[in-house]
C-alpha cells in the first residue's frame, strides 16, 4: 500500500521535535544544498533596552550612574568602559565583568556610540535596529537578508531565537528552541523516538509530491511550502549532530549559541538572531543592568570560545546590540526609561578592532546628556559639520562588508543611504 505523509502527520512529527519553520511562498531551488563555508553572522540582542553608560559609553556623574564616578572609568586601548568588577549582581560562571570582556576582546572589538534611533518605543526601535529601516514593516532583518543572499537553499540558513525577526518573505525563519530538537531533526529516520525507515520513506515521498505539485492557490501553496521548507535538506541536517555538545549549559543564551554554532559549523546556517530579555529597567536600573549585562557578555564569550573549539572562529561575525538605550537620569524608582541614543559592539574577521566610532556629549541647548555627536563619514572622526550615525548607516556598512550590497535583494530593500553618507571603512 502506498504510504503518504499528510501535512497533519508531518506537523505532528515536527512538533514532537520542537521545531517551527516560517516559510516563504517560493520553494527553494534545490534539496541538499552544498555546505555553506562563508562568513556567519550572530546577532546578540539585549531585549528591552540596555544602559550604555553601564557598558561602553561610560559617564560616571552621580545623576547618571550610582555605582561609579568619573575617576573610576576604565581605559584600555581605545576603549573606555564602566567598571563592573565587584558590582555584578549574582556573579557566577554565567557572568563576565566589563574588565574581563574588554581585556579579552578589546583588540578586535569595534564599538559604535551615539547611534541615533530617532524614536524610543520598543516596536519601532526593534525594527529600526534590526533592519535599518524605520518607516517600513516590510524590510527583513540583516540576519534574514544575508541568509537569503548567501545561501537561500541551506536548510537552516536564518535561525532565530526571539526578538524582531522579520524576513520580508524572502527566506524561512527557523526556530529550534533546544539542542535536542536539532539533534532529533538531524535523525531523519526517527519516528516517535525510534528509528523508522518507514518515516524516512514517507517524508521522501511527500517531498516528491510537493515537487510535482502545480497548485497555485495561496493557501495550498503556503501549506506545501511549509512542508517543503521544513524538510528541505532533511538528509543534510544530520551534519549538525556532531557539533551539538552532549551537555547543554544552564544559561538560555548559551543554549542558543550552541544551536547556532552547530548550524554554522555544519554549513547549514548563515545567520542567527539570539535574544536575552529583561533589560527594560524602568523600576530598578542598576540592579537589573548589573544582573543581565554580565550574562550577555558571558554568552558572547561562550559563543566565541566554542567557535574556536569548532574551528570556525575565523568565520564568525558577532554583533551585540539592543533596540535602545536608557535615559541619562534616574526616575523616581531609581529606574531609567527609554532613550533614543544607542551603541553597538561588532567583531569578526577583517574588522579592525581596538576602535570606537561615534560618541555622546552633553547638549547645553537641550540640557540633556547622551546627545549623539556627529561624525565625518569619510574619516569617521567627530565633526560638527558631519552626520549623525543612524541604524541604516550601520546596515549599509554590514551589507558592504558581507558582499551583498549589490545583491538584487539588497536593491529590493534599499536603505537609501547616499554615497556621501556611507561610513567609509567602518566595518
Amino acid at each position: 500500500m502506498t504510504r503518504r505523509l499528510k501535512r497533519r502527520q508531518f506537523l505532528k512529527l515536527a512538533a514532537t521535535a520542537g521545531v517551527a519553520v516560517s516559510a516563504p511562498l517560493v520553494f527553494p531551488s534545490r534539496v541538499g544544498a552544498e555546505p555553506y563555508e562563508g562568513p556567519c553572522f550572530a546577532i546578540f540582542n539585549a531585549q528591552g533596552g540596555w544602559d550604555t553608560t553601564m557598558l561602553c559609553d561610560p559617564r560616571g556623574a552621580t545623576d547618571l550612574n550610582d555605582h561609579y564616578d568619573p575617576s573610576q572609568i576604565i581605559t584600555r586601548g581605545a576603549h573606555r568602559f564602566a567598571p563592573t568588577a565587584g558590582h555584578v549582581i549574582e556573579p557566577s560562571a554565567d557572568t563576565m565583568t566589563n574588565e574581563d570582556f574588554f581585556a579579552k576582546y578589546g583588540s578586535e572589538l569595534l564599538v559604535i556610540n551615539g547611534i541615533d534611533t530617532s524614536v524610543n518605543n520598543h516596536t519601532p526601535c526593534e525594527r529600526y535596529t534590526a533592519t535599518g529601516k524605520l518607516n517600513s514593516t516590510e524590510f527583513p532583518t540583516f540576519a534574514a537578508l544575508v541568509g537569503a543572499a548567501k545561501a537561500p537553499d541551506a536548510a537552516l540558513s536564518f535561525m532565530t531565537f526571539g526578538g524582531y525577526s522579520g524576513t520580508g518573505n524572502i527566506i524561512a525563519a527557523t526556530r529550534v528552541p533546544y539542542a535536542n530538537s536539532l539533534r532529533r531533526l538531524g535523525d531523519v529516520d526517527v519516528r516517535d523516538n525510534a528509528p523508522s525507515a518507514e518515516a524516512e520513506a514517507m517524508i521522501s515521498e511527500a517531498l516528491g509530491e510537493v515537487a510535482r505539485a502545480g497548485h497555485s492557490l495561496p493557501k495550498l501553496a503556503r501549506a506545501r511550502s511549509f512542508l517543503y521548507a521544513a524538510q528541505t535538506g532533511a538528509q543534510d541536517l544530520s551534519r549538525a549532530v556532531p557539533f551539538i555538545p552532549d551537555r547543554a549549559p544552564e544559561d538560555n543564551m548559551k543554549k542558543q549559541a550552541d544551536i547556532a554554532l552547530a548550524g554554522f559549523a555544519s554549513g547549514l546556517a548563515v545567520s542567527a538572531n539570539l535574544e536575552m530579555g529583561r533589560f527594560d529597567s524602568h523600576d530598578s536600573n542598576d540592579s537589573d543592568q548589573l544582573r543581565f549585562l554580565p550574562r550577555l557578555l558571558s554568552a558572547v564569550d561562550y559563543f566565541l570560545e566554542r567557535a574556536e573549539e569548532l574551528g570556525i572562529r575565523d568565520r564568525v561575525v558577532v554583533v551585540v546590540q539592543s533596540e535602545m538605550g536608557r535615559t541619562p537620569w534616574y526616575n523616581d524608582t531609581r529606574g531609567k526609561d527609554h532613550w533614543s541614543v544607542n551603541s553597538q559592539l561588532i567583531l569578526g574577521p577583517g574588522i579592525t578592532g581596538n576602535r570606537v566610532v561615534g560618541a555622546t556629549r552633553y547638549d547645553e541647548e537641550a540640557g540633556n546628556d547622551l546627545a549623539p555627536e556627529t561624525i565625518n563619514p569619510i574619516t569617521l572622526a567627530l565633526d560638527p559639520r558631519g552626520i549623525r550615525i543612524r541604524p541604516e548607516h550601520i546596515h549599509d556598512a554590514l551589507r558592504r562588508y558581507a558582499g551583498i550590497a549589490s545583491h538584487p535583494l539588497s536593491e529590493r530593500f534599499d536603505l537609501e543611504v547616499s554615497e556621501e553618507e556611507q561610513l567609509a571603512g567602518l566595518i
